[in-house]
């Protein structure tokens, strides 16, 4: 049910990115291009940060990318205006998206909402900075901000996973990339800005540890270590989700979204952030 749970909420908060209007309300903030854009919106929860902390909480990213885009980032927009801007900005694109969002919302967001607060933020800085911040008034863009909150506490519990098998950014990719479909490489490695040299080190470094084998494929030790992360990152995200009585419920109430996000051609399949279409 977690993992399942994943894959519904993950593309409601994913039009974060994708969506015209996400990409669009950070253009207005004036955050210059995409990847200022990106990394303000996702960090400004935790106010206006160092690119060091933005490198070390999102894991996976070239620092050089991030310090391209932070600190510049907070001198065109304060963190708590793009805070507002990013939830109204998808509760837009979600109503696009699906009409029928704010009857679904209805149902979803009281459930999301018990879970966000009974989730323990220690050693969870992104989710924590999220959980801190005010709900919207509008539903949808609360019901966002909620699933927001529960994908960034699953991925600060995977990122600490990564860093305990010893998985520096460019070498979590490479691994992600030999073991899932879901994770498309040379897309992985150009958004995360690592270059060709860099990879093909990591590529090195992980078939040193037996990981990979000759040709660059994932070996059975190395299967065997990414099942491990994902069973154990399935475990810690499972422990707000005792604060429901019935977790289905909450999964077909969130269904509806994650298949018309899915289905609209925002959120692309293979992506980036590894969800897979299983909400079809």
């Amino acid at each position: 049910m977690t993992r399942r749970l994943w894959t519904l909420f993950e593309p409601v908060h994913a039009v974060t990115y994708f969506s015209a209007e996400c990409v669009e309300a950070n253009r207005r903030l004036g955050l210059r291009g995409y990847w200022m854009g990106y990394f303000g919106s996702r960090a400004a929860p935790m106010g206006a940060v160092s690119p060091g902390v933005v490198a070390a909480v999102f894991h996976g990213f070239h620092p050089d990318r991030v310090r391209r885009a932070v600190p510049d980032a907070w001198s065109f927009a304060a963190p708590e205006k793009i805070v507002v801007a990013r939830a109204e900005a998808a509760a837009a694109a979600l109503r696009r998206i699906l009409p029928e969002v704010d009857e679904a919302a209805e149902v979803a967001l009281p459930l999301v909402e018990r879970v966000v607060r009974a989730a323990d933020g220690a050693g969870r800085p992104l989710f924590a900075a999220n959980q801190a911040l005010e709900w919207p008034d509008d539903p949808v863009a609360a019901l966002w901000q909620g699933a927001t909150s529960l994908r960034e506490e699953r991925g600060d519990g995977h990122v600490a996973l990564l860093t305990t098998e010893g998985l520096d950014g460019c070498e979590a990719n490479v691994l992600a990339t030999a073991t899932s479909a879901d994770s498309p490489g040379e897309w992985l490695r150009e958004s995360r800005a690592w270059s060709q040299d860099e990879w093909a080190a990591a590529v090195r470094r992980l078939a040193g540890r037996g990981l990979l084998d000759a040709g660059g494929g994932a070996s059975e030790e190395g299967r065997r270590l990414k099942a491990h992360i994902e069973a154990r990152t399935d475990a810690l995200a499972s422990r707000p989700l005792r604060a429901l009585d019935d977790p289905e419920r909450l999964a077909k109430a969130l269904e509806p979204i994650a298949r018309a996000v899915a289905d609209s051609g925002d959120l692309p399949f293979p992506n980036p952030v590894g969800v897979p279409r299983s909400a079809r």
